[in-house]
């Protein structure tokens, strides 16, 4: 036995807790699947929650069609595995206008590619709630929210708006074109989650785990080459690193790090005595602390 499976057990249970609320407070939920191992920990959260059925509410997945090709495969693999409805979405415009990491800007090709695509297909579905597998301890706006967080018209968020939590008692309540966001991990750190994907035997993309890549350095961070779309910089080469990824999205916009860590007990050795957060290498996240706050406010999630 592990010294750390009452911790993981109290946050099983209270992560199950909010996915069964969600589930009976709720007229339509629907899970957010990024393919990361956080939204692989969420999914078997799921399937334990009302284990012996299936999971009883829709999966989406938001393809901006820059997924690295493992997280394709994987996602298609588990949704076969766990018998999913899984509905993927693709902003149309965004699509039609050739709107890409390269060609629009981080900023812009992330509103549109991702924050514009969700509030479509959460408008789309009719979608009241939406569980996702973010965590409090990824950096500091997620910090601000509740396990389940408010949004107005639009999906917007007010962060001074989030209505108090008391115990287990939720309100659930919703007017006025309002929907709200649950976070089953939110009390979860990165460590627990891969410490609980060791207990669990859980399998992840494989990028979590240290391979040789073709990479360029961008912000002084290897970005890896993962089809032939990708566009050099003038005097740009590719380099074979070994890498691998804390954090997994839109593969130009995903920076790895230099690591022998091929395995998960290999990774939670390496957690234990890391001091960066796993979001240094989103780049995403763009210059400035309000960045990811602004971007939550739009609708992200």
């Amino acid at each position: 036995m592990s010294p750390h499976d009452a911790d993981l057990d109290a946050l099983e249970a209270e992560a199950m807790w909010v996915i069964r609320e969600a589930a009976g407070a709720f007229r339509t939920p629907v899970i957010l699947y990024s393919i990361g191992k956080d939204s692989t920990v969420l999914l078997h959260l799921a399937a334990k929650a009302f284990a012996p059925a299936r999971i009883p509410m829709p999966v989406l997945h938001i393809d901006t069609t820059w997924k690295f090709r493992e997280m394709i495969r994987f996602r298609d693999e588990t949704a076969r595995r766990l018998d999913l409805d899984l509905r993927v979405h693709t902003n149309p415009d965004g699509l039609g206008n050739a709107i890409t990491p390269f060609t629009h800007g981080t900023d812009e090709y992330t509103r549109i590619m991702k924050t514009v695509a969700l509030r479509q297909a959460l408008d789309t579905g009719e979608f009241d709630v939406a569980l996702g597998g973010a965590r409090r301890d990824e950096e500091r706006s997620r910090a601000k929210e509740r396990m389940f967080s408010l949004r107005g018209a639009g999906h917007t968020w007010e962060p001074s708006a989030q209505r108090p939590e008391f115990w287990t008692t939720v309100n659930s309540a919703l007017v006025g074109g309002q929907t709200m966001r649950a976070f089953p991990l939110s009390n979860w750190t990165e460590l627990d989650v891969w410490r609980y994907i060791q207990r669990e035997k859980l399998d992840v993309v494989p990028l979590y785990f240290t391979q040789a890549l073709p990479t360029v350095l961008r912000q002084g961070k290897p970005v890896a080459i993962d089809d032939d779309r990708f566009i050099f910089e003038p005097d740009e080469q590719p380099v074979v690193r070994r890498v691998r990824f804390r954090t997994l999205g839109c593969y130009p916009l995903s920076a790895g790090e230099e690591s022998e860590a091929t395995s998960v007990d290999d990774i939670i050795a390496e957690l234990e005595v890391a001091t960066t957060s796993e979001r240094a290498g989103r780049l995403i996240d763009g210059v400035g602390a309000s960045s990811m706050e602004r971007k939550k406010t739009e609708g992200y999630f």
